[in-house]
């Protein structure tokens, strides 16, 4: 039986995936779980895999299409089986969206356009026009069925920029040329600015001993590093805080079953959240290897869908580029975000004395829909006693 790939979606708000490359061809064998193409979504560059074993066939796009999510680009058949009519009569690139937005329709009636607008408009491209200042009855869908995508829109805002404005001569000058985003660092942008200016963010900060910290991981070894230390650590405090492992639905709370926390890794254009699932149940080992393993492929545009989904807790360090404190906004729908600084040595008392000790200053964002400042205290201050203790089994 055929088993279609389909473009996948990595949260709600997406739309589109960018076919980037095929790592396999039509008529090649492939197994289940076998990256057959690299693909870029809002969040990140990653390799799709194969849902089945059998040969691909039937592709519908080839690089540099961006699809809908949820269509089907590719089939994976038994040998000799033919894909779906669908898939084998549409050919490569059907129904695909590419780069150019398409040709205009005829301008129509003010009663249409806002038909058209309140009918066939998504809630991510409502979103964005309004940050853009976009008017959406001039704006051409060329989404499923006519739809108004978020790409659409960012089309028309970069019209509207590069439009030339009429006023009276002057002398030329040379003007700058904005840079186009990547969808990483769009959606990067688009997702933080909806993230503070909907939830009402509050900060808490912390400062505590790190001795125990770096005893730790002197104990364990180089292979484990910081990172790895507070991730067990906090994975194993959000336990007893289930509200700081929430998520915020839009009009309720949802408690989640799994502590998965979301490690903030930089790469090209962008911060990607890599999920390092059950982390409360893993070992410090575990934790390690899988955190290097995400890093790696973060960077070289290889993970695959289940590496960025279903984070329930962030934690953002910056502490490795001299960063004494900052703080960090949280990513919807998780409920709260922890941002750590470098361990350095400071002036402090020591029972009654004055002293030298490692420091490290955390800051925990919480988003006040889901938990109030003393539950967040709370378990900003077991967090505290955790790293200053450290112990790990």
């Amino acid at each position: 039986m055929a088993v279609s790939i389909v473009m996948p979606a990595l949260e709600m708000a997406q739309e589109t995936g960018k076919i980037i490359s095929w790592l396999k061809k039509e008529g090649d064998a492939v197994a289940k779980g076998e990256p057959i193409a690299e693909i870029e979504t809002d969040k990140v560059v990653l390799e799709l895999e194969a849902t089945a074993d059998g040969v691909l066939a039937g592709l519908t796009a080839v690089a540099g299409d961006v699809v809908p999510v949820g269509k089907t680009i590719a089939w994976v058949v038994a040998p000799g089986e033919k894909p779906p009519v669908e898939a084998a009569s549409s050919g490569p690139g059907a129904r695909t969206m590419t780069g150019p937005a398409r040709t205009a329709t005829p301008a129509a009636t003010p009663a249409a356009s806002v038909e058209k607008v309140e009918a066939k408009v998504s809630p991510k491209a409502r979103r964005m026009a309004q940050e853009l200042g976009v008017d959406l009855s001039k704006v051409n869908g060329t989404g499923p069925g006519g739809t108004i995508s978020g790409e659409d829109v960012q089309r028309a805002a970069d019209s509207q920029k590069s439009a030339p404005q009429q006023s009276s001569p002057q002398p030329s000058a040379p003007q700058a040329v904005p840079t186009a985003l990547s969808s990483i660092a769009r959606l990067m942008a688009e997702r933080t600015t909806q993230s503070w200016t909907t939830a009402p963010h509050f900060f808490l900060v912390r400062e505590i001993d790190a001795s125990g910290l770096i005893a730790a991981r002197e104990k364990h070894g180089k292979a484990i590093t910081h990172t790895d230390l507070l991730v067990a650590l906090v994975a194993r405090t959000l336990v007893k805080h289930p509200k700081m492992n929430a998520s915020w639905t839009g009009s309720a709370i949802q408690a989640n079953p799994n502590v998965n926390i979301s490690i903030a890794i930089a790469v090209k254009d962008g911060v990607v959240g890599a999920v390092i699932p059950s982390a409360d149940k893993a070992t410090l080992a575990d934790i390690s290897k899988r955190r290097q393993d995400l890093a790696e492929r973060a960077r070289a545009g290889r993970l695959h869908p289940p590496d960025v989904t279903g984070g329930t807790f962030t934690i953002s360090n910056l502490g490795m580029f001299g960063i004494d404190a900052f703080s960090a906004i949280i990513t919807p729908p998780q409920a709260a975000v922890l941002a750590v600084g470098r361990i350095a040595d400071r002036v402090v008392p020591v029972n009654g004395l004055i002293g030298i000790r490692p420091i490290l200053t955390m800051t925990l964002s919480s988003d006040h829909r889901v938990v109030d400042g003393a539950q967040a205290a709370a378990f900003l201050k077991d967090v505290a006693e955790a790293l200053t203790i450290a112990q790990l089994e």
